[in-house]
């Protein structure tokens, strides 16, 4: 049987041992998607919440890698037009699957019209191309196009 100083000693230690390593567990990794405070946080461009797991969109980028969230990727796009890093190799574009929620890749990703979105540029994402779906160039060149 310990002592009741020693258990002290013994659980202090065990703290001690743990909390540096706690910090790690929660620091952004600086690439792919970061994580999002649903309801919380808001739209990088319109200052709305970011609430629909179904249309939201994220650009990673920039000198710090950081990751800006966006309620549509018509928003994202708009935004993301106006930053001198748009087109470095590095800056990634994810948006989420409006089947699943999954996060993809938005330049790879394939893109349905007619959607209902939080900002109504109408585009549902999603991993495999569908009849009438568009890729990440078509979808691009009709969002920007509108100019709003």
């Amino acid at each position: 049987m310990t002592s009741k100083p020693q258990r002290d000693r013994l659980r202090l230690l065990a703290a001690l041992t743990v909390f540096p390593f706690l910090p790690a567990c929660s620091r952004d990794p600086g690439h792919g998607p970061g994580e999002v405070h649903w309801d919380r946080d808001t739209c990088q461009r319109c200052g709305m919440a970011v609430s629909d797991r179904h249309y939201a969109a994220q650009v990673r980028g920039g000198p710090k890698r950081e990751a800006f969230k966006f309620d549509d990727i018509g928003c994202a796009l708009f935004w993301l037009k106006e930053q001198p890093w748009a087109e470095a190799a590095e800056t990634e574009i994810w948006v989420n699957d409006f089947r699943s929620g999954e996060w993809l890749d938005a330049r790879k990703a394939h893109y349905l019209p007619g959607k209902t979105t939080p900002m109504a540029y109408g585009f549902g994402a999603m991993a495999k191309p569908e009849a009438s779906s568009v890729d990440f160039a078509t979808l691009k060149a009709d969002i920007l196009a509108r100019g709003k």
